[in-house]
């Protein structure tokens, strides 16, 4: 498989990383409008062809998909300029900054049969995918409750960098600049952690945010700090299931930090996911009327990267899809609805 990576930014690094890793796959080309960014990033990754421009790259052509490791307010028209040209697409999350976009970007993949996935990438999580596992067996009962937390703290800490200082970092804190604050960009995860762990989808949701003081008049340069950084939502699974969800980037102590507990008639799981490891604890059958907790060990799963290559190879779509990734993003807009309004909405 022949991969182009649109877009050289920081977590670019990653898909390129991550993909010439796997047997057969060749990066192709790099593409970035910033000359000098696209060719560094091409010696890195040892790739022989830069492209200033997406349109330079298609006229090209000879590659079979894209990774879209664009900004968000970019995916919408490189997605559906790469989905024109016969290209499957590897895309960054979220999928796009609003439902509509997403879903026109979804129709369109599936209507031209182009594999399309979405790099949620605590799918890769071995903990949470074992988590769903025991909850689809049954082991836990019927779900009845669940708590989910994403908690980052580059906002109080410099351990990933000095964010007034570095674009990578202030343009995630400004609507003009395509951020829809930590809801669009974290929220996003830990509401697919959430419902794949759970096994169900959203039903109803309910939703505050928070722009806190970050600066004077909260501006730095061109950037207006007024997109959210803080937020906690009730929600609602098709199962039934009750549960609350936050997210913030002020949690001082935690720099990357996903947890999510799952509450059934039998027992309880709970999984967690830190930069540096991740952990599933189990407390089922005879442990639950002790309130024993046990530690499971469990075995590595392939990667979305991988994931996305086969599909390739199969031509079936494997999940985390487009399909998906739009279903979570009307409950990102709802979320919005909702602390706007300040009223509950059904998804």
């Amino acid at each position: 498989m022949r991969i182009l990576i649109l877009g050289t930014g920081g977590m670019a690094n990653q898909h390129a990383k991550h993909f010439a890793a796997i047997d057969g796959v060749t990066l192709v080309g790099g593409v970035d409008v910033d000359p000098a960014r696209v060719e560094a990033f091409n010696k890195t990754h040892n790739i022989e062809r830069g492209f200033g421009s997406l349109d330079a790259a298609l006229a090209w052509g000879e590659f079979d998909g894209i990774a879209n490791v664009t900004p968000d307010s970019i995916h919408h028209p490189t997605t559906m300029a790469a989905l024109k040209a016969g290209k499957h697409v590897f895309c960054e999350k979220p999928l796009a900054t609003d439902h509509a976009k997403a879903l026109e970007m979804t129709e369109t993949a599936e209507q031209l049969g182009l594999i399309n996935m979405v790099n949620l990438t605590y799918r890769n999580v071995a903990q949470l995918q074992k988590a769903r596992e025991i909850v689809q067996s049954g082991q836990v009962g019927r779900v009845k409750h669940f708590e989910a937390s994403y908690l980052q703290s580059w906002l109080v800490s410099k351990a990933w960098g000095d964010w007034r200082t570095e674009s990578q970092w202030l343009w995630r804190l400004s609507k003009k600049h395509g951020s829809n604050g930590v809801l669009g960009d974290i929220g996003v995860h830990i509401l697919d952690f959430a419902a794949y762990g759970a096994g169900s989808d959203f039903s109803k949701v309910f939703c505050r945010l928070e722009t806190f003081e970050k600066a004077e008049n909260n501006q730095i340069g061109e950037y207006d700090l007024d997109a959210n950084d803080s937020f906690a939502m009730t929600a609602q699974l098709e199962n039934g299931a009750l549960g609350v969800i936050h997210a913030t980037r002020w949690a001082t102590g935690h720099f990357n930090e996903l947890r999510l507990r799952i509450y059934g008639e039998l027992g309880s799981i709970e999984v967690q996911h830190r930069h540096d490891w991740s952990k599933l604890f189990t407390c089922l059958g005879p442990d639950a009327e002790t309130g024993t907790w046990t530690e499971v060990e469990v075995e590595p799963v392939p990667t979305n990267y991988m994931r996305f290559v086969e599909a390739f190879r199969s031509g079936t779509n494997l999940e985390p899809s487009f399909r998906h990734a739009t279903n979570i993003q009307k409950v990102l807009d709802l979320a919005t609805v909702t602390d706007r309004d300040r009223l509950e909405h059904d998804v």
